[in-house]
């Protein structure tokens, strides 16, 4: 209990009475997320949020007319709350609170509204208010409700303030609820995956509902023009270069930003993405992943304990996992591709995906992994077309410089990979340097490319092939430099252009059962391990197609 902050906000009163599991998320974890709902909600309070009027003591003659957005506290019960107007007259004061939607037809408002309306009222009365109702104003109806503070509401709160502390003294956030119906509708329904938990933790066997959010229609935004600036102006993100405009693109459409050797970017630019929550990647001209700014990090402080834990003493089944969907998954691809007799390499491919639930370290484990991967590659070309084999020779993976168009494809496509996966781990909460498989050295991303070896085939490995047998990336969108081979400025574009469209691609979860594209798989796999580090379900499950 010592940890519990003193002071409840009253907002969190409404939230645990929705749903427990969303209020420890919202307030123990800071996670939270955006919905439509949100948005509409923090649009319906812009007058409120505004402020004015004033707000005197109890005790002077005219303590309170009508005050916006006031601040008031008990110690006594635990509880603070910002209300967003307070009406009255000598004094008798009555709390309005402004909800958006409208009021339910079998009563004056939702629970999670009542409780919260009383917990204001309370605040009032604790502070010497006489204050013995209050009301909620819904504004797509435009129509005030009075909530009266009965004795049977009062209780009920009072009850919820004690639930609140009792549950969030606790090491672990409160089972999702079971096939609700407050489930499509929560804000956090991303976050918190409850179908998804339920289903890999035995508490349910009914199909899990596709309740991930749609994909957003924000998408990164790529910068490989040498010599441009980025800046941001009225809402709108430029791409200039000796003032001229060569691209504009409006800020919410703008998921990240990947920005290609010397290219800069603005103090105020930068300002506004962190503010959006938007990351900044940069790679090497030729490249290389090399770093990502992302305002401030996550506030999800248990999982990054947890995963510390892990990583040191107990990393290895999740390892495992990783690598067996990696080999399983290249099996898949090289199956369906392949243009000629393969059945020996797959054979020996499922022996080795079998052989990961054996291993007793992580240095077998990479030996395992070795090994498939070079049985894999060797049959890589067998996924090309037969008259593309001259111009696309491969005798196996090298890299540092890949010495090869087929090596310099896949190192590129790797790199957007780990990229991705790099923000998607901090946006879960992560420490995405610290990993179970790969080591934490030379500032690599090592969680980042723990999650990434399943996705290799499915994503990486898959769009250069297809880049090469649909002729998108042709001769001449190559450079031989030396022994190395890099993409050419019009080869990076279609590259790119690929790899995004994969991304956006939908595919049928394997172990859910709903389609997803494969940018939200990314996330899906990342929160699910951050399952499984806190103890939600029993087990890591990879990505794995059929």
């Amino acid at each position: 209990m010592s940890d519990v902050p003193e002071l409840i906000p009253a907002r969190m009163v409404n939230e645990f009475e929705y749903c427990q599991r969303l209020f420890y998320l919202e307030w123990v974890q800071s996670r939270f997320e955006d919905n439509p709902d949100t948005v509409e909600g923090r649009y319906v309070h812009r007058n409120v949020d505004a402020g004015g009027g004033r707000m005197e003591d109890p005790d002077e003659e005219s303590p309170v007319r009508k005050a916006k957005s006031v601040t008031i506290s008990s110690e006594s019960l635990g509880l603070i709350a910002k209300a967003d107007i307070i009406e009255g007259r000598g004094n008798k004061v009555t709390p309005v609170e402004v909800k958006r939607g409208r009021p339910p037809k079998h009563g004056p408002a939702w629970s999670p509204e009542l409780v919260q309306i009383c917990a204001i009222g309370l605040i009032l009365q604790d502070n010497g208010y006489d204050c013995s109702e209050g009301q909620i104003f819904f504004a797509e109806s435009r129509e005030r409700v009075k909530v009266p503070f009965d004795e049977k509401l009062v209780w009920q709160t009072l009850n919820v303030v004690r639930g609140i502390k009792e549950v969030a003294s606790s090491a672990d956030p409160p089972p999702p609820l079971l096939d609700s119906p407050k489930c499509p509708r929560c804000s956090v329904v991303g976050i918190c995956l409850p179908d998804e938990t339920n289903l890999l933790a035995d508490r349910s066997d009914v199909p899990p509902r596709r309740l991930t959010p749609r994909d957003s229609a924000a998408r990164p935004l790529y910068v490989t023009e040498q010599g441009t600036k980025i800046g941001v102006r009225k809402g709108r993100v430029t791409v200039s270069q000796h003032k001229e405009v060569l691209q504009e693109v409006r800020m919410i459409d703008v998921s990240q930003v990947s920005i290609y050797g010397n290219v800069q970017i603005s103090s105020q630019a930068m300002r506004a993405m962190f503010s959006q929550q938007v990351p900044v990647c940069w790679f090497s001209y030729g490249g290389w992943f090399q770093g990502i700014a992302n305002g401030l990090p996550s506030k999800h402080v248990d999982l990054r304990r947890r995963q510390v834990a892990i990583a040191a003493q107990a990393g290895l089944p999740i390892a495992r996992k990783m690598i067996e969907g990696k080999i399983r998954n290249s099996r898949t691809l090289l199956r369906r591709n392949s243009r000629n007799d393969v059945k020996p390499i797959l054979e020996q491919l499922k022996s080795t995906a079998d052989q990961t639930a054996e291993v007793d370290s992580v240095e077998s484990l990479l030996g395992v992994e070795g090994v498939a991967a070079r049985l894999y590659f060797s049959r890589f070309s067998a996924m090309l077309k037969d008259d593309l084999l001259g111009t696309f020779d491969f005798q196996g993976r090298n890299r540092r410089p890949p010495r090869d168009p087929i090596n310099c494809l896949l190192s590129y496509v790797y790199s957007l990979l780990t990229k991705d996966l790099t923000a998607v781990a901090l946006a879960v909460g992560f420490d995405p340097y610290l990993g179970v498989f790969h080591k934490p050295r030379f500032g690599r991303p090592a969680l980042a490319l723990d999650l990434a070896e399943e996705f290799r085939p499915l994503v990486a490995d898959s769009v250069v092939v297809n880049v090469i047998n649909n002729g998108e990336t042709q001769e001449n969108a190559f450079i031989v430099r030396a022994q190395g081979v890099a993409l050419t400025q019009q080869g990076r574009r279609s590259v790119i252009a690929a790899y995004e469209r994969r991304l956006d691609q939908e595919v049928t979860h394997p172990v859910y059962g709903y389609k997803i594209t494969y940018r939200r798989v990314l996330e899906v796999q990342a929160r699910m391990l951050g399952s499984y580090l806190l103890g939600e379900i029993p087990d890591y499950v990879p990505f794995m197609t059929r």
